[in-house]
């Protein structure tokens, strides 16, 4: 067992039987009263935000997690299958672990899966993406004094707004956490 000063942001606890990470963690020492851990934390298994305060000190259950860096191969129906390098063994991890970033998923990417006992808990893809715009209207000339952005198709099927002076047929980096355009790739 642990206790709360070995949490972090960042890491996977067992709180009332369910396993929850840690988003927000900050210790405060109000006035005459004695000092606390505030901690926000998001369930694993049904996506809901929690807030706990725990007593410096108190023993809290951290889970064994092992993260893996496993290649994205297809999408089957509702589950990306995932290969490990090392061994070649595929895995089944629903779309659904990924949120709305799996969008920019291409085969041959590494993401990121945390495993609790064989069960995968967490998934997160790569955080900058070099991906080719497909298809974006031509901008206007003269049409710069601010910053104006238009639709762009991404080779994934994905749709961000980019700058009026990207053109279709090059390459840009997009930061899946934002869903937003970063830069282009020479």
């Amino acid at each position: 067992m642990a206790n709360t000063g070995d949490i972090n942001v960042g890491s996977v606890i067992r709180y009332n039987g369910e396993l929850c990470q840690i988003i927000e963690y900050q210790h405060r020492t109000p006035g005459n009263l004695r000092a606390f851990y505030q901690a926000k934390m998001r369930n694993l298994k049904t996506g809901k935000l929690a807030e706990c305060r725990f007593r410096a000190g108190e023993a809290v259950e951290l889970a064994r997690v092992e993260y893996k860096e496993l290649q994205f191969i297809f999408k089957e129906g509702d589950n990306l299958v995932l290969m490990d390098s090392e061994t070649f063994d595929q895995v089944y991890i629903p779309e659904e672990m990924f949120g709305s970033s799996a969008k920019f998923l291409k085969e041959e990417m590494v993401v990121k899966v945390a495993f609790e006992n064989d069960n995968p808990i967490l998934a997160e893809p790569p955080t900058f993406v070099e991906l080719e715009i497909t298809y974006a209207e031509p901008g206007v000339k003269g049409d710069t004094a601010t910053n104006t952005l238009k639709p762009a198709t991404l080779e994934t099927g994905a749709i961000i707004n980019v700058p009026l002076f990207v053109n279709q047929g090059e390459k840009i980096k997009v930061d899946t956490r934002t869903e937003s355009y970063v830069e282009r790739v020479k």
